[in-house]
């Protein structure tokens, strides 16, 4: 009787084998799910990130209507702040942004620049300083920088729009769908967040400090960094107007973008052009812009940003820039928001991992 028990009992699987099992067929699932999802992965993403940023909104409402309501409404607002705006700057945006790249291209300010080189005593001063040091600049080496510049942010800048605007129908549905997946993560929210972390392997305060942080610095991209930039591209637009620079919009647009840029930020569109002033003589207007520049970040800087960002999470400023430039390069104009949020998402890890799991690996 005991041998036949035993025999049987080897017959059986180990409860090891059988989780193994379990787990070929569960990663298979996983990445069935993943290839499912993944052509809306951009879609999910700012789907969180706006659900995130707009659940005070949510919850303002929801404490005098029901959820399904307090959510519509919020779905609501998302599109008047959200999407309007976006089809309004993609109609204005993408024919500047075209000039500027046709305007590059084909070198339509040269004879302008070589015209200011001839003109101005005050690159003659620069060109005989520059000249004690065995170093010449040319009207045409100086024209094909700008050139180059121009028709890669209007390229850029263009491409972008003209994303939007060649297939407006498949950009309203994605938007829509969107909006369709903020609406269900506002109302159930909390329980998929609690789900996921039943799901996760890891411990409770292990993922709710992940999520928490992910949270944290969408809103400080979205909202902080978006409320600087609108400033500080609102104001440039209106000074490039006032003296009379072409293209405001485009160039209000372009340092709303470069907002989000530490260390440099603005400067790369007020700097060229308080040159470009100092070679059409306006010495003062010149001099007012550099001196706009420099307030106006450092008041967004110093002041404004670190009142919005209050104790959320902060990263060097060096990351900020690298995560951004990055970001543009892997994803387009959508980097601006995923380049922080996988720093974050690294950051985050990497702090977890020196806490919980340094110790422990050092030792086995």
């Amino acid at each position: 009787m005991d041998e036949d028990q035993s025999h049987k009992m080897a017959e059986q699987p180990s409860t090891q084998m059988i989780f193994r099992y379990f787990l070929i067929i569960f990663l298979i699932a996983i990445f069935f799910v993943g290839k499912l999802l993944w052509p809306f992965l951009s879609i999910l993403v700012m789907a969180f990130v706006l659900t995130g940023t707009f659940y005070p909104v949510y919850r303002f409402f929801g404490k005098k209507m029901r959820p399904s309501l307090a959510s519509l409404i919020t779905c609501l607002v998302i599109f008047l702040v959200v999407f309007l705006p976006i089809v309004f700057l993609v109609g204005a945006l993408s024919s500047e942004a075209y000039g500027l790249y046709q305007m590059g291209s084909n070198a339509a300010i040269g004879q302008d620049i070589k015209q200011l080189f001839q003109d101005s005593k005050f690159v003659e001063s620069i060109e005989k300083l520059l000249a004690n040091y065995d170093i010449r600049i040319t009207a045409e080496q100086f024209n094909k920088g700008l050139s180059e510049v121009g028709k890669f942010i209007g390229l850029f800048l263009y491409q972008q729009a003209s994303a939007v605007a060649s297939n407006v129908l498949t950009f309203v549905l994605n938007f829509a769908f969107m909006l369709l997946v903020i609406f269900f993560l506002l109302v159930d929210g909390k329980k998929l967040i609690s789900f996921l972390i039943e799901l996760s392997p890891l411990p409770e305060d292990q993922d709710k400090k992940l999520m928490g942080k992910f949270h944290e610095m969408a809103s400080v991209v979205l909202i902080v960094n978006g409320i600087s930039g609108l400033i500080q591209g609102c104001m440039g637009g209106v000074v490039f107007a006032i003296f009379g620079l072409g293209s405001p919009f485009l160039w209000g647009s372009i340092m709303a973008i470069l907002a989000f840029f530490p260390i440099l930020g603005t400067s790369l569109v007020f700097i060229p052009a308080s040159v470009y002033l100092f070679l059409k003589g306006r010495i003062a207007a010149g001099i007012f812009f550099i001196v706009f520049c420099l307030v106006v970040s450092s008041v967004i800087e110093y002041v404004v940003k670190p009142k919005l960002v209050g104790n959320k999470v902060r990263i060097h400023t060096l990351l900020v820039f690298l995560s951004v430039l990055g970001g543009l390069k892997v994803f387009g104009i959508l980097g601006i928001i995923y380049g922080p949020l996988v720093i974050t998402a690294f950051l985050t890890l990497t702090d977890i991992y020196r806490s919980s799991y340094e110790t422990y690996i050092r030792k086995a």
